[in-house]
């Protein structure tokens, strides 16, 4: 991993956004390992986490003339991710929606800076569950006005598991939205580097712990 990789799933670790152990999920499926982006409450795992953001964009050398987070999650995650590309000289726009259209004042849906005609957008979200709530951002931001090019959406981590069909659900969502669908690290990344690696004195996952996921991913991984 790269070294804004490495200090990502180190920032993952600390603030317990990465568990260990046995988990229900919403589907009511038992997996190993836990991902909520929602432990990231504080001044200093917010800034880490726009700065892992703007990284990826830096990275992979996005065009990025607005930062879009869908509401609710994705607030946080569009501002901290302006301030990190403000932090390397990139003062790009940032912006939302409402759950619901605002019919006094200002009006309208978008919150922040609204798309514009042609703009190029970053979407950012947490994690990729069902897709749902990308797929419904990169259809608002393409009614929103015309030409609008959605390039890419960064998810934090991807759990590499299976969609609708053999492939992984960042695959199938790259497919049919025919953007850049992409995360800052994956848990086939995060595993290995992780493995009997000691975070503050604390061996974070060891083989038994690696042997469950590795299972896991066997039985209801996807195709990336």
């Amino acid at each position: 991993m790269e070294a804004h990789q490495q200090a990502f799933v180190e920032l993952l670790v600390r603030y317990e956004v990465i568990r260990f152990g046995t988990f229900t999920l919403k589907s009511g499926r038992k997996s190993p390992y836990f991902v909520n982006a929602g432990q990231l409450r504080t001044g200093m795992a917010i800034a880490g986490l726009g700065r892992a953001y703007a990284a990826e964009i830096r990275r992979a050398g996005l065009a990025c003339e607005l930062v879009f987070g869908p509401a609710y999650k994705g607030v946080p995650l569009a501002v901290a991710t302006a301030i990190g590309l403000a932090e390397h000289g990139l003062d790009v726009p940032y912006g939302f929606d409402r759950k619901e259209a605002k019919d006094h004042g200002e009006g309208g849906v978008f919150v922040g800076t609204a798309p514009a005609p042609g703009m190029r957008v970053v979407l950012v979200d947490d994690v990729i569950t069902s897709g749902q709530s990308i797929r419904d951002a990169v259809t608002l931001l393409r009614n929103a006005a015309p030409n609008i090019e959605v390039g890419a959406a960064i998810v934090a981590v991807d759990r590499q598991e299976r969609g609708r069909s053999e492939k992984t659900t960042l695959r199938e969502l790259r497919e049919e939205l025919g953007i850049d669908v992409r995360a800052i690290v994956s848990i086939g990344q995060l595993v290995p580097f992780l493995h009997n690696r000691e975070i503050d004195g604390k061996v974070v996952l060891d083989n038994d712990g690696r042997a469950a996921i590795e299972s896991y991913l066997d039985e209801h991984g996807g195709v990336s």
